[in-house]
């Protein structure tokens, strides 16, 4: 059907075809890290290691009690716990700008849990913050090998209270992260537009053609500074994560 001019006057609130902005090339991805590239060690595996750390031995069913009040209490990388004590409620607050604060909130909600153990919140406390208590997604390798064959370039965007570099490194990862951007170091938590601003700059491509890719509210924020957003539900440790989606949308 060809319109007339009166006939497109009279449709010209209408969109069409040619006004639709084409999508825009994807230069740049930033990833989030818990969540989404990697994960946190099993429960029981984390309790076990942390006692093991301490001199001691616990049998597989009280490891199995104790996992499940530390997770309710509030583990790094774990759920959010429904409650902070009153004498944690600072440290809380800001646990993801200071690494003092972070050691301070996560070893106190441990230390809400009877163990019997001595030293036992500070050890699950050193699990959670060393490569061996985490595991990298299983996707994650070969997705940040492509990116990086295509010259894409990668920055890791993580609310957090410890360097999570020795990670990438003992995993083999570190060659395809071109930058590290964490919230304790310069001072801005996601969903804070400046923090993706601070990344998308750090890799030297604007906003309007990087990527932020993440798991949560705090990372689909990374729209108000201008990104394109791609939200995958987290997984467990070792499996997919659905990371190849990236692959399709960059150039």
């Amino acid at each position: 059907m060809v319109l007339d001019v009166a006939d497109h006057d009279e449709r010209s609130s209408e969109t069409s075809p040619a006004e639709v902005e084409p999508p825009r090339a994807i230069e740049g991805i930033l990833f989030d890290f818990h969540g989404t590239l990697a994960q946190v060690e099993p429960p029981v595996d984390w309790v076990l290691a942390a006692a093991t750390a301490c001199g001691a031995t616990l049998d597989p069913g009280r490891a199995t009690a104790l996992a499940d009040r530390l997770i309710t209490a509030g583990r790094a990388g774990g759920p959010v716990p429904r409650r902070i004590p009153p004498q944690l409620a600072e440290v809380w607050a800001e646990r993801d700008l200071y690494a003092h604060c972070h050691r301070a909130a996560y070893t106190g909600l441990a230390d809400t849990v009877e163990s019997g153990i001595s030293g036992f919140a500070e050890a699950l406390y050193d699990r959670g913050t060393v490569p061996a208590g985490w595991a990298p997604y299983s996707d994650a390798a070969a997705t940040l090998a492509a990116l990086h064959e295509r010259g894409v370039p990668v920055a890791v965007v993580s609310n957090i209270g410890f360097d999570i570099r020795p990670h990438f490194a003992a995993w083999g990862l570190d060659r395809y992260v071109t930058e590290f951007v964490l919230s304790y170091e310069i001072g801005r938590i996601k969903p804070d537009p400046q923090i993706f601003e601070k990344a998308c700059k750090l890799i030297g491509v604007p906003p309007e053609r990087t990527l932020m890719v993440g798991d949560s509210a705090a990372d689909a924020g990374a729209v108000k500074a201008g990104l394109a957003t791609l939200v995958l539900p987290a997984a467990e440790p070792g499996r997919a994560n659905g990371l190849w989606a990236t692959l399709a949308l960059t150039k």
